[in-house]
């Protein structure tokens, strides 16, 4: 039985995931860290083998370098913060803790990302577009700026800074649009629910004590094992 806390419990992605959790076979739900529910991410670290961090970005670095120098697992769905950072204290922990970040938890976004990857090898010219709830707080999105990465990887050139749209009504979604000579193509993939993003993160949750790295970015790298 995997032991589970949720930092950001109370937001609206925390609180999926706790639901997810809960149903989830093999997995207990034994924390909930949120200054909404006046408990701090100290209280629940003994109680816990995963944590999963869905909080912001000023708290979301902080709060997965505690549950590291813990001897805990972390699972990161926040964006926005310097992953480099983590990436060194996930290292250098001193710990058997595994760090897993994922800029989209969601199956579908990461065959975009990966159908974009070989598209950008063929089609080079391209233009990234992604749209979010206007409660979300960075921009460029994590899984915009992670696309961008993979097509300049494989050869492609994003003409254009990120096209970051906040509106009330979206949740998350994402195009990359290629264009060459006499045609275009587009790659679009849409999370109309958070729901879609609970089986990325449970599948993380599973595996994150099994990574042979200590640092590890991308659910894509969970997918193929």
């Amino acid at each position: 039985m995997i032991r589970v806390g949720v930092a950001g419990a109370a937001g609206r992605m925390g609180a999926t995931v706790c639901g997810a959790v809960e149903e989830a076979d093999g997995m207990e739900l034994t924390g909930r860290a949120d200054p909404a529910l006046e408990t701090e991410l100290s209280a629940i670290l003994p109680e816990v083998d995963v944590v999963v961090e869905f909080t912001t970005p000023d708290t979301s670095l902080q709060n997965s370098i505690a549950c590291l120098e813990a001897g805990v697992h972390v699972v990161v769905g926040a964006t926005g913060f310097d992953l480099d950072e983590l990436r060194d204290a996930a290292e250098n922990s001193g710990t058997d803790a595994n760090c897993f970040v994922a800029p989209n938890f969601a199956i579908g976004a990461v065959l975009l990302m990966e159908l974009a990857q070989k598209a950008a090898r063929h089609m080079p010219e391209c233009e990234i577009i992604e749209l979010h709830h206007d409660k979300k707080l960075d921009a460029p999105s994590g899984t915009a700026k992670r696309t961008e990465e993979l097509i300049t990887a494989a050869g492609g050139h994003v003409h254009q800074p990120i096209h970051s749209v906040r509106l009330p009504g979206l949740v998350a979604h994402q195009e990359v649009l290629f264009g060459g000579t006499g045609q275009t193509l587009s790659i679009r993939h849409d999370s109309i629910d958070r729901s879609s993003f609970m089986p990325g993160v449970v599948l993380a949750v599973r595996k994150v004590g099994q990574l042979e790295d200590r640092f590890t970015v991308g659910l894509e790298k969970l997918l193929d094992d």
